[in-house]
């Protein structure tokens, strides 16, 4: 039994899909906008405000879908990795616009992968894959009474070795978690313990062995029941590596127990080649759409742009006559009929912030932050303050912001607290791979090649200094200002970030924006500004 995922764990009758679902169905091509439509600040918006969309619908680094259809709204989370606080649950009512209610993970238990979010007699659970210092990778839970929260301490299921639940009440009324192999264990009737052992469950599909893929790594686990029979969507291929690795496959069985008959139309979803807009598409979920069709979430990285991360996308699928289903959205850099019957809801507020309402989890996270870090902000009126951690951005835990846009514009005035303490606006992956303008009371720093670059700092007496950083498609321009913006200064080097992603420097995240605060005292955040630009449509690149 393979059990694994990632290079850590290697090893009814059908109904046809509503007229909303089939693509381009009323408009021809030449009546589309080019590219995606903007929203708040600038930023590509999914809706395109004529009753179409165009992928993605969360824009940015959102990998790993998990949905909830709660009534008529919809909630979802994704990995949110070593960023807290963490798990920010979106919310819509329409299936393409989404804003963040909040984040539903303050307790630091580590890296976090691949969650599912449920609802079960009236309470909501997340089941969360972490890694916390020192212990094995396992599964804990959390719950709530409302979406909002408070929600719970993370509760340790105590079963070490797995990844990526999937939530599933089965023909006898008990509660199970799938996970990664694939594997199932029972659950006690409150959902948070298990009651048995882990057990194989299914075999997944095997792809012929000439695909070019990363491993065969079964994860991603989602179960649904309709009529008579339960689905399980489970994703192979490997989530990164060659973009045609990651696919979607399914089975069915009318038992949670088993057996499960492979689906003779498998895979449902795979990159088939470097020439398709959205690359590594996988790790889908099924959700109900408000008129009663159905969808697919699940994620991909944009062609050329991995280093936005994996993004949110939405597909149309259709249920056969032999009680299948299949893909039917093509072209995913083509526009989409919006989903029927849903009413739009709002999509994603402003990036820009004046620090005057706490965002801390809906915009801003720490990135691998230490217990007592969570004490490091503190709202002062129009402002942030953070204290100072380290001697640089890679041990500074710093504060980070998931960017939706191929290009866009970022500012920020940043005030010295303390003569030792030192700051800086930067590009962050991880650790070992940043680039940016940092600066202390006698000097500006440059970082490149997530290393200090000594010959090149610039000497300056300040404390007070403004800095704006330009990303036009992974070519990167930085300025500074000593009088809060009235003037800019053109740093004289310029960057190009594209290799900064996971099939570089691994662990599954995206260059975000990040402001570090190190050496001592603290620093003070003032008026952060963002401007998306103008987005080019995300067409073939032909290779």
């Amino acid at each position: 039994m393979t059990l694994s995922r990632r290079s850590l764990f290697k090893g009814t009758a059908a109904s046809a899909v509503a007229a909303s679902a089939v693509p381009l169905a009323a408009k021809s091509l030449a009546q589309m906008p080019e590219g995606w439509s903007t929203g708040v600040n600038g930023q590509r918006k999914a809706d395109l405000g004529n009753g179409y969309f165009r992928n993605p619908i969360v824009a940015g680094d959102h990998p790993d879908p998990s949905i909830l259809k709660d009534g008529d709204v919809y909630y979802m989370t994704f990995s949110s990795f070593d960023s807290y606080p963490g798990l920010v649950i979106w919310r819509s009512t329409d299936l393409v616009n989404w804003a963040p209610v909040g984040p539903a993970l303050h307790t630091n238990i580590g890296t976090v992968w691949a969650v599912d979010i449920c609802k079960h007699d009236g309470r909501y659970y997340i089941y969360i894959p972490a890694a916390p210092a020192g212990k094995p990778w396992g599964i804990y839970a959390i719950w709530a009474d409302k979406i909002e929260g408070p929600w719970s301490e993370p509760v340790d299921l105590q079963i070490p070795g797995c990844i990526d639940p999937g939530h599933i009440v089965g023909e006898d009324g008990k509660r199970y978690l799938f996970v990664n192999g694939i594997r199932k264990v029972r659950l006690t009737d409150d959902g948070l313990a298990t009651d048995g052992e882990v057990e194989p469950a299914y075999d997944p599909w095997r792809f012929p062995e000439d695909w070019i893929t990363e491993n065969f790594a079964p994860e991603g686990p989602k179960l649904l029941r309709r009529g008579e029979w339960f689905y399980i969507v489970t994703a192979v291929g490997g989530t990164a590596g060659p973009v045609t690795g990651h696919m979607v496959i399914t089975a069915r069985s009318r038992s949670v127990h088993g057996p499960w008959e492979h689906c003779p139309h498998n895979p449902i979803v795979r990159t088939t080649s470097v020439n398709e807009p959205w690359w590594s598409r996988g790790h889908a979920t099924l959700v109900e759409g408000p008129s009663g069709d159905w969808w697919m979430v699940y994620h991909g990285y944009e062609n050329a742009m991995y280093t936005l991360g994996r993004q949110t996308l939405l597909e149309p699928i259709r249920w056969t006559q032999d009680g299948w289903f299949e893909a039917i959205g093509g072209d995913l850099s083509l526009p989409l009929p919006i989903p029927a019957g849903g009413t739009r809801s709002a999509s994603a507020p402003a990036l820009s912030d004046d620090f005057a309402l706490d965002r801390m989890g809906t915009q801003w996270s720490f990135h691998a932050p230490k217990t007592e870090d969570g004490k490091r902000a503190a709202y002062r009126g129009s402002s942030l303050e953070i204290a100072a951690r380290g001697s640089s951005p890679a041990d500074s835990s710093p504060l980070t912001c998931t960017v939706p846009d191929r290009s866009y514009e970022a500012e920020i005035s940043l005030d010295l607290l303390d003569p030792a303490a030192e700051a800086g606006l930067i590009l962050f992956y991880n650790d070992k791979a940043f680039a940016g303008l940092g600066f202390t009371a006698e000097a500006l720093k440059l970082f490149e090649y997530s290393q200090e670059l000594e010959w090149a700092a610039i000497p300056l007496s300040t404390r007070t200094l403004r800095l704006r950083l330009t990303n036009v498609e992974n070519v990167i321009t930085w300025h500074y200002s000593t009088d809060d913006g009235a003037n800019w200064q053109r740093h004289g080097t310029r960057m190009e970030v594209s290799g900064m992603h996971h099939n570089v420097f691994g662990g599954f995240l995206a260059l975000r924006i990040g402001i570090y605060a190190a050496g001592e005292g603290s620093v003070r955040l003032r008026n952060f500004t963002y401007k998306g630009l103008t987005a080019p449509t995300n067409k073939v690149i032909q290779t």
